[in-house]
C-alpha cells in the first residue's frame, strides 16, 4: 500500500492530515439524529444490543443480562444506522456499533442516520478508530464521562468522495471477513491445544504413563481399572488436614493491607501461587480465627469459583491466608507428591465436580463429605514423580504453541487496526493496492 501525498492540515488534534480532495464538515451535516420510541408495539420487534460484536439480535430467553419492565421506551433503529454510546465512556465496553438489521435499542444510545452521499460503513470504521484510540472518551466530561450529543454533531470529521468511502468499505470488509477467519480458526487450535493438555494429564493419572502397565479391577466407578502397581484410597485417607478460611472483618481497617497474603478464588489463576490482590496484618493473624496457610498447600476453590466444568486447584510457594471460599489441603507425603496431587485433582475435576458438586441456592459449592470420600488411584511415590516430569514436559510443548498462537492473533488484530486507521485517514493510498 502506497503512503498518500497531497495531505492538507485538518486543525483535528488525533488527525492531522487528509488527502487534499477530501473534505472536513461536521458529524451533524452528514448524520441525522434519530430517536424514534417504539412505544406499544415493542413486541413487533427484534431486541437487539451493543457489544463488542457490533450491534446484535439480544436472546431473551436465554435469561443472561438486564431487562426492563417493558420494552416500549425502547428506539427503533434501521440498517445502515450507526449506534453510538455516549455516556459512561470509560467502562463501556464499545463505543459504536453499525446496525445490520432492524430492531429496537434502549433510548439511552444515540443513533445518527447518514444522509444522502454517505457510506454509514466508512463512518463505523472512522468512529470505531476513534473508540480504539480514545480520542471520544477525552472529549467526555462528567462524572459518568458523557458526550454531549449536540456538541458531538458540531466535530468536525473528514469526508472522502463517495467512490473513496465506498472503496475502503468494500477493501475493510474483505480484509476483515479474512482476519476474521483466521482468528478463528486460531482460536480453535488454541481450544485443541488446551483439550489435549487436559487428555494427557487424564490419562497420565488414572492409567499412569508407563505403556507396560498392566491394568486391574476395582471398586471405583467412575474408574472401573487402574495399574496393576496402584492403589486406591478415600481422599481423606491421603491427607494430614483440610483448613478452612475465613474473612476478617472489613470495618477494621487495622486488619487489612498488611504483608499476609488472603487468597481468594480471584487469585487462583495459575497453577503456583505467590501472590493476592488483598493482604491481611498479623493483627487479624491475631485477633481472628483466620489461619496460616503453611507453604506446598493444595488450594481448592469449594465454593462460588466453581464452573461448569472446572475446579481451580494450586500451591502455594509460601505462607498465606485464605477466604472461606477456598479448602487448604495438606497431604501425607508418604502418599503423595503435592505437586501430582494438585495434577490429580486438575485432570479428574470433572469426575469430582460430578459426585461432589451442589448447588445451594444460586451458589454451587463442593460437598466436603462426598469430597472426603472420594476414591483416588494412587502410583508409587517415583512413578509420581514421572509423571510430573512427563506432564512438565508436554505442557511445555503445547504451550509453546498456544503462545505462538495468540501472539499470531495479537499481531493480526494490531495490522488490522493500523490498516483501518491509514485507510479511514487517507494515509495510504488504497487504490495503488486494491486486491
Amino acid at each position: 500500500m502506497i503512503k498518500a501525498t497531497n495531505l492538507i492540515q485538518t486543525g483535528i488534534a488525533w488527525i492531522a492530515e487528509i488527502p487534499s480532495d477530501w473534505d472536513l464538515k461536521r458529524i451533524k451535516l452528514l448524520f441525522d439524529f434519530n430517536k424514534n420510541i417504539v412505544g406499544k408495539t415493542s413486541a413487533d420487534f427484534d431486541v437487539l444490543s451493543l457489544t463488542t460484536k457490533g450491534v446484535i439480535k439480544r436472546n431473551l430467553e436465554s435469561g443472561m443480562g438486564k431487562f426492563p419492565a417493558s420494552f416500549d421506551g425502547y428506539q427503533i433503529v434501521k440498517p445502515n444506522s450507526i449506534m453510538l454510546c455516549l455516556f459512561d465512556m470509560d467502562v463501556t465496553p464499545r463505543v459504536v456499533g453499525h446496525v445490520d438489521d432492524e430492531g429496537i435499542i434502549s433510548a439511552a444510545y444515540t443513533n445518527i442516520i447518514p444522509k444522502k452521499g454517505i457510506n454509514s460503513k466508512y463512518y463505523y470504521y472512522y468512529f470505531l478508530l476513534q473508540d480504539k484510540n480514545n480520542s471520544l472518551l477525552a472529549l467526555g466530561t462528567g462524572i459518568r464521562i458523557t458526550l454531549n450529543k449536540d456538541f458531538f454533531g458540531t466535530l468536525k470529521i473528514p469526508v472522502p468522495p463517495l467512490s473513496v468511502q465506498n472503496s475502503i468499505v468494500a477493501y475493510l470488509d474483505k480484509k476483515n471477513y479474512e482476519i476474521d477467519k483466521f482468528i478463528r480458526n486460531k482460536e480453535r487450535l488454541i481450544e485443541l491445544l488446551e483439550e489435549e493438555k487436559k487428555i494427557k494429564l487424564y490419562n497420565a493419572v488414572t492409567k499412569g504413563i508407563n505403556e507396560v502397565n498392566f491394568l486391574k479391577s476395582n471398586n471405583v466407578n467412575w474408574l472401573p481399572q487402574i495399574p496393576s502397581n496402584w492403589i486406591v484410597k478415600r481422599l481423606k485417607h491421603t491427607v494430614s488436614k483440610i483448613s478452612g478460611g475465613i474473612t476478617p472483618s472489613m470495618d477494621n481497617q487495622s486488619f487489612w493491607d498488611g504483608d499476609i497474603l488472603w487468597v481468594t478464588s480471584k487469585d487462583m489463576k495459575s497453577d503456583i501461587i505467590s501472590e493476592s490482590e488483598m493482604k491481611i496484618t498479623k493483627k487479624a493473624l491475631q485477633q481472628t480465627s483466620v489461619k496460616l496457610i503453611p507453604a506446598s498447600s493444595i488450594l481448592l476453590v469449594v465454593r462460588s469459583g466453581i464452573l461448569q466444568h472446572t475446579l481451580p486447584v494450586c500451591i502455594n510457594s509460601l505462607p498465606i491466608t485464605i477466604n472461606q471460599d477456598l479448602k487448604a489441603i495438606t497431604v501425607n507425603k508418604k502418599i503423595f507428591l503435592p505437586e501430582y496431587f494438585r495434577l490429580l485433582l486438575k485432570g479428574i475435576e470433572a469426575n469430582i465436580l460430578h459426585e461432589c458438586r451442589k448447588a445451594v441456592a444460586t451458589v454451587e459449592s463442593i460437598e466436603m463429605k462426598d469430597f472426603t470420600n472420594f476414591s483416588l488411584p494412587i502410583p508409587p511415590i517415583d512413578e509420581q514423580q514421572e509423571i510430573v516430569e512427563y506432564i512438565n514436559q508436554a505442557y511445555q510443548t503445547i504451550n509453546l504453541a498456544i503462545s505462538k498462537a495468540q501472539k499470531e492473533i495479537s499481531s493480526i488484530k494490531e495490522y488490522r487496526e493500523a490498516l483501518i486507521t491509514d485507510l479511514v485517514t487517507g494515509k495510504r493510498c488504497l487504490n495503488c493496492d486494491l486486491e
